[in-house]
């Protein structure tokens, strides 16, 4: 204690001279190196170099470790011990800071918050900074939670499924590849619509869905009726392959694009607005009885797009089937669209992603997100109804900050 009374004097001797401004924080490190070696001692039951029958371990060298502190960043030298750990006591408001910032960290990350800009806070706030290395291991802290989101179990039936992916860049071998992240959202027997699903995958190709759909079907995904997607064709078999007994529904909207491109521009406007009395008749029947009259009309100038309807026809009229207060919810993927934009917005700010876990990290923290923030509308299923779908399945649910779509 005396040599530290020493030395604390000479600091402030040195601070009166003018010769050394920063004695505070000397003092500082110099109370806090005392302090964490009283507290090593006690841990060891005996002092450094001391030779004692109380003690119980022995000192192993010293780690740095930066303190963050008012009067400045103070570098510590941190005992170590060959039998047990110790961490300072005077650290623990450190740690909670950095639990905190940790938070504010993966926040940011989820909402797209670029490296940059998280580093830029970090200095506002009086830390020297983050680093895109530093940035990058808190955002792993994130892996635990998301595979827990991916990997929970499926405990309720799911009548109406909608799947869908889209495509972001990942470095992968030495190249920048575009990789597709598959979404799968359900809606319960409740009313409630939930993401079930989300995977990283070379190619939106035969494979990879098989593998999605048998995934989903091991965590209990069950009762599947209609299956909304577009017209994939590795999807549309994978479908058929593991969700046996389900009924695929063509996206109304991907079948509108697909079909409007085989029509002069000119003539699109006019020709959708044909194509759209198809999709307002109140009944099957009538819907594929349109269908008749549209390729009628059609054949002679536009032969491609009466193909294109005729072979649709059956798949893309499959939501007729499903109680009328359900089918303005189940014709399209129009929500898994909305979801998609959403996953895209927030991995623009990144860009190219260095692997597939950190593309995969941030689509499943988004969605997680996105899940959280859901609406039960419960509808009346009517006399009409074909199958046996509960009465309060209400499909309709809304996603914070999600626009609507036509």
């Amino acid at each position: 204690m005396a040599n530290l009374r020493m030395t604390l004097l000479d600091l402030l001797n040195k601070d009166e001279q003018g010769a050394d401004p920063s004695f505070l924080r000397d003092g500082v490190r110099l109370l806090a190196q005392e302090l964490m070696d009283v507290e090593a001692t006690q841990l060891a039951g005996a002092g450094l170099h001391e030779r004692s029958e109380n003690r119980l371990t022995y000192r192993n060298g010293y780690r740095e470790r930066e303190w963050d502190t008012r009067v400045g960043t103070v570098d510590l030298q941190i005992p170590k011990l060959r039998q047990g750990a110790y961490f300072p006591s005077l650290l623990e408001p450190r740690r909670r800071h950095e639990r905190a910032l940790l938070a504010v960290v993966q926040e940011a990350y989820v909402h797209g918050v670029s490296t940059r800009a998280v580093d830029n806070l970090a200095e506002a706030l009086g830390l020297k900074g983050i680093s895109k290395d530093q940035v990058s291991r808190i955002c792993k802290e994130l892996d635990g939670q998301v595979t827990a989101f991916r990997t929970r179990a499926l405990d309720s039936e799911h009548p109406y499924l909608m799947l869908d992916a889209t495509f972001e860049k990942v470095r992968e071998n030495g190249r920048v590849i575009s990789m597709a992240v598959l979404i799968t959202t359900g809606v319960k027997v409740t009313g409630e619509r939930e993401v079930v699903g989300v995977d990283v995958g070379p190619a939106e190709d035969l494979e990879f869905w098989r593998a999605f759909l048998r995934q989903l079907v091991s965590r209990g995904l069950s009762g599947v009726r209609l299956v909304t997607s577009d017209s994939h064709l590795g999807l549309k078999q994978a479908v058929a392959e593991i969700l046996v007994g389900a009924t695929w529904q063509r996206c109304r909207v991907h079948f509108m694009r697909n079909a409007l491109a085989t029509v002069p521009k000119l003539a699109q406007q006019m020709v959708a607005a044909t194509l759209r009395t198809i999709f307002a008749q109140p009944d099957a029947d009538s819907a594929h009885d349109t269908v008749e009259r549209v390729c009628r009309l059609f054949e002679k100038r536009y032969p491609q797009l009466v193909a294109c309807l005729r072979d649709a026809e059956t798949d893309v009229l499959a939501y007729y089937d499903f109680p009328f207060e359900h089918r303005r919810q189940i014709w399209s993927t129009n929500s898994l669209e909305r979801l998609n934009r959403e996953v895209g917005r927030r991995c623009e700010v990144v860009g190219i992603f260095p692997n597939r876990p950190a593309l995969l990290r941030l689509a499943g923290a988004v969605l997680e997100e996105q899940n959280d923030v859901r609406v039960q509308l419960p509808l009346d299923s009517g006399s009409g109804a074909r199958h046996d779908v509960p009465a309060l399945l209400g499909v309709a649910f809304h996603l914070r900050a999600l626009p609507e779509t036509d």
